[in-house]
């Protein structure tokens, strides 16, 4: 068979190979299976909760499973096509048939990542936090770029962005900001943008135009419903009430309706402004709060507890995931999986899924990649 054929069914294979590693295939039609019976047992409805979760299991499991089959169906149907075109010497009909297998593999390119998100959490909607580094102007407003383009990617997939707090920089940028990602497995996409991220340009706020590096932290963590219950005990928490910055409205920006609440034992931190009543942010914000320990305890038990934690506690060199080098030439790195984008404007201007189909995957085969930073 032609090779550029065979380059396409080898795309096709790997990205089929992934997801069934991720399912654990046989395991994941046995449960299916059980599933399918729990469907049929007419007691199902009589915990509705309960039956909810089964019937969105079941939803979920069966969508990646049939997904595979189709997708293997048709890669098999297209290469006897082609192979049939190549005996009878018919270029066009094979030509046809590998331009069919190339839809087919970017498809399946596609529809892996959408598989991939099989976390406890993954279907949530999530908050994007972000902190500006040391740097003054300059990471703040790094740190406002960084904001920019999750709203970009995040709205170019049809999700919804509430700003939930917002301090603006002493000169230009941001210090900090909390985004609300509203959209089915927002969360699931969004967590392996947890880390520091690492930008090198050419300063506009230098006057002899020295090249800078600066630094920022995002944090991802996911919105959690009443179904799952976190216990907080009220004297573990500092809570304080402040004037809140950045735009809103007059009546926002006169009032102390911001809340700030600390949880002592694990030094976690969340802060609401964007509601004018104190009591609606402060109930935001221990939403945050209940949020951003489930998602310390969900890394616990994916064993990666221990990596994304000391990223997110030291803003600086050493600690980036991802670098950003817009001069003297341009190139978007990421330091685990080794994507690599040429065009940082489109990458900052939300294109992102590369990145996070290169995360995704790498959780699911464990393979570690010595990936050297950009200069």
């Amino acid at each position: 068979m032609r090779a550029d054929a065979l380059a396409q069914v080898e795309r096709i294979d790997a990205a089929l190979d992934l997801v069934r590693m991720s399912l654990d295939w046989e395991k994941a039609l046995r449960r299916l299976d059980e599933l399918n019976a729990k469907v049929e047992d007419p007691t199902l409805w009589d915990d509705p909760k309960g039956a909810e979760a089964v019937m969105r299991e079941r939803r979920q499991l069966e969508s990646a499973i049939s997904t595979v089959r189709e997708i293997d169906g048709d890669k098999t149907g297209t290469v006897e096509l082609i192979e049939l075109a190549e005996m009878e010497g018919d270029e066009a009909l094979a030509d046809e048939g590998v331009s069919d297998l190339t839809k087919l593999a970017d498809r399946a390119d596609k529809d892996k990542v959408a598989a991939l998100l099989s976390g406890e959490a993954d279907g949530n909607d999530c908050f994007i936090e972000i902190h500006a580094g040391a740097g003054g102007t300059e990471s703040q407003d790094w740190a406002e770029m960084l904001q920019r383009m999750y709203m970009r990617w995040a709205e170019a997939r049809g999700y919804k962005v509430d700003m939930v707090e917002y301090q603006a920089g002493d000169q230009a940028g941001i210090k900090s900001a909390t985004m609300q990602i509203k959209g089915e497995n927002a969360y699931g996409y969004a967590k392996t943008e947890s880390g520091v991220h690492r930008l090198v340009r050419i300063s506009p706020y230098d006057s002899a135009a020295k090249r800078h590096t600066s630094f920022s932290s995002v944090w991802v963590y996911p919105v959690i419903d009443d179904n799952i219950e976190i216990d907080i005990n009220e004297g573990d928490l500092k809570i304080d009430t402040y004037r809140a910055s950045g735009s809103g409205g007059q009546h926002v920006n006169t009032t102390d309706s911001a809340v700030r609440i600390t949880h002592l034992p694990s030094g976690i931190v969340v802060a609401s402004q964007n509601d004018r009543s104190q009591h609606k942010n402060r109930a935001t914000a221990m939403g945050m709060l209940k949020a951003r320990m489930y998602e310390a305890e969900l890394s616990r038990r994916e064993e990666a507890a221990g990596t994304e934690y000391e990223a997110k506690t030291d803003i600086g060199w050493g600690h980036q995931i991802r670098s950003y080098v817009l001069q003297p030439y341009q190139q978007v790195k990421d330091l685990r999986t080794g994507e690599v984008s040429t065009a940082p404007s489109d990458v900052l201007d939300g294109a992102l899924d590369p990145f996070i189909a290169a995360a995704l995957a790498q959780r699911v085969t464990g393979e570690a990649v010595d990936v050297e930073d950009a200069d």
